[in-house]
């Protein structure tokens, strides 16, 4: 297998509803270990997500957690997601769930350097940027 760059996003404690939301934005396979399946059991964050992992068909990884007890939870705006590509209508379709009970910081539409583009802030907080390339005429 060659070397992936996967990003993984840290939740504090809605790590699962996170997950499932991008699963219904790109399809693909959810895989979930919880805190409680690796010995945590009885505990109060035993349903709580230790490791989740999204495969997507369109070739996407994207990994998140929980943030275990006594870790900081520090959201920031260092670290966005970007999505890009050349098929328009499938791109729309994630700008379309992702922006959704968001905030759109940039609306989706065409740029100075001839892409269509968007950032939004979806309802967890996470930054996503969203390029469609345009073909040359």
């Amino acid at each position: 297998m060659s070397s992936r760059l996967n990003p993984y996003i840290s939740f504090s404690g809605d790590a699962r509803q996170a997950m499932e939301f991008y699963r219904d934005v790109f399809g693909g396979t959810l895989t979930v270990n919880t805190f409680g399946e690796f010995g945590q059991a009885g505990s109060d964050i035993a349903d709580n997500i230790m490791h989740s992992m999204l495969e997507t068909d369109s070739g996407f990884t994207l990994m998140a957690a929980d943030t275990p007890p006594g870790w900081e939870h520090k959201p920031g705006n260092n670290v966005s997601v970007s999505v890009s590509g050349d098929d328009a209508s499938e791109l729309r379709g994630y700008w379309a769930k992702l922006s959704e009970n968001g905030t759109v910081s940039v609306a989706l539409e065409k740029q100075m350097w001839g892409d269509v583009f968007g950032m939004c802030t979806d309802r967890f907080g996470i930054i996503w940027l969203i390029n469609i390339n345009q073909q040359p005429a």
